[in-house]
């Protein structure tokens, strides 16, 4: 492994310490409705009990605030003490709300409003108020959504993404606020980890380091999303970049915790997880052969098991012998069942190898997100969903029971002209 990049330490609660010199943090998402207090809390036990050691909640509208409080009160009663995140979108009213509720917030603060400026005193408010009550937070950039004022600026690159992570990094230096994570997140693994490697770059240079969180977002389900995580998170970890982990998986959250603990015992001191044989081979694999195929190092590698073989060269974008598929993991602000709808997109557009292929959740994320697809599912809510191509919506308020079909249709015809 190669120099540590040393970090600052950041707490989150009373117990759960993120930076160097600590084991790497494994955490999840909540893929209930925050409004279904019972289903939430009982998952939050459930991945708990897991081994997640922080648990993330999304707060889409200002009445959830109330629902996260009462989520939180019931599990303290009930002696579970893990740490909650916020997780909030575009609302800066809605994150300063959270913060007497939870431990952490994760906010992207260029999306507190369309105005930069306005965008940037929004911020400054949230950090006070984050100081007042000592959380902790993540400032969350993930490719795909960087702002208006930063592509216009910089670009859409993994750089651009490190920049604009710096001027809030910048802002929370500035105000003396230091118990910050953040992350810069993308579905393509080559953006991914350059994007990481610049801002730890940019951190180191100006002589403030932050721990990191790190993660592959809509990486998919099944041996193709943990094998694309793995080769993308474990490349950081073998530079030392990256202190607390997700492993963002379109299936039921606990699935994701074993590839996570897989990966903080393998490069860190966190204990071990007990894998069936097959898993540990493929997460294996995945690590050892990721780093040296994303850094070009070699172009080809020696696994007798075909199928491993290809899927690692797709994941590190060396090779594309299927469709590339982004799909994102669920949460509360889900619209469908969307694991199930996955699963038929992948099973009607296999033939389509030299596509990418977007199935997100809600409209929230789901059109910034897909940055890199060719088309996209994304769903409305009422049954009814959008396709897009590219990043235009090009068919909209399709029947559920009708949008793979004519997803598949809008992509022959494509192929046709």
């Amino acid at each position: 492994m190669k120099e540590i990049l040393e970090t600052r330490t950041v707490r989150v609660g009373e117990n759960v310490l993120i930076g160097s010199g600590h084991p790497i943090v494994v955490q999840t998402m909540c893929n209930t409705h925050t409004s279904d207090i019972e289903a939430t809390v009982a998952q939050c036990k459930l991945l708990a009990a897991a081994g997640s050691q922080l648990i993330r909640i999304t707060v889409p509208a200002m009445a959830d605030v109330k629902h996260l409080e009462e989520i939180r009160s019931r599990l303290r009663a009930d002696g579970v003490n893990i740490p909650l995140v916020a997780d909030i979108h575009f609302s800066s009213e809605i994150a300063m709300a959270v913060v007497p509720v939870v431990e952490k917030i994760r906010i992207n603060p260029g999306n507190f409003h369309p105005d930069h400026e306005k965008a940037r005193a929004l911020f400054g408010q949230f950090l006070g108020l984050c100081k007042q009550y000592d959380r902790a937070i993540r400032i969350g950039l993930n490719h795909g959504s960087l702002g208006k004022y930063i592509v216009e600026k910089y670009g859409n690159t993994p750089e651009a993404m490190a920049l604009a992570a710096m001027e809030w990094v910048e802002m929370c230096i500035e105000a003396g606020f230091y118990n910050v994570v953040v992350s810069l997140k993308a579905s393509n693994t080559v953006v991914m980890v350059n994007a990481y490697r610049n801002l730890a770059r940019m951190m180191k240079e100006r002589g403030v380091v932050f721990p990191l969180h790190v993660g592959v977002t809509e990486a998919g389900n099944g041996d193709s999303g943990r094998i694309k995580s793995c080769v993308a998170i474990s490349t950081l970890l073998e530079e030392g970049i990256g202190n607390t982990i997700r492993v963002s998986l379109t299936e039921p959250p606990q699935n994701e915790l074993p590839v996570a603990q897989y990966l903080a015992h393998r490069y860190s001191s966190a204990p071990s997880v007990s894998l069936g044989e097959r898993e540990e081979t493929i997460l294996k694999a995945a690590c050892d052969y990721g780093a040296p195929l994303l850094n070009h190092e070699v172009d080809d590698i020696p696994l007798e098991d075909e199928y491993l073989k290809d899927e690692i060269l797709q994941a590190c974008r060396r090779k594309f012998y299927k469709p590339e598929y982004i799909a994102c993991p669920g949460c509360g602000r889900t619209l469908y069942n969307l694991e199930e709808t996955f699963n038929r997109v992948k099973a009607a557009t296999g033939e389509f190898k030299d596509v990418v292929i977007a199935v997100m959740g809600c409209i929230v994320n789901g059109p910034g997100e897909m940055a890199d697809a060719d088309y996209g599912y994304v769903g409305e809510g009422a049954g009814k969903v959008t396709l897009y191509r590219k990043k235009e919506p090009v068919l909209r308020h399709i029947p559920e029971n009708e949008a793979v079909e004519r997803l598949v249709e809008l992509i022959k015809n494509d192929q046709v002209k």
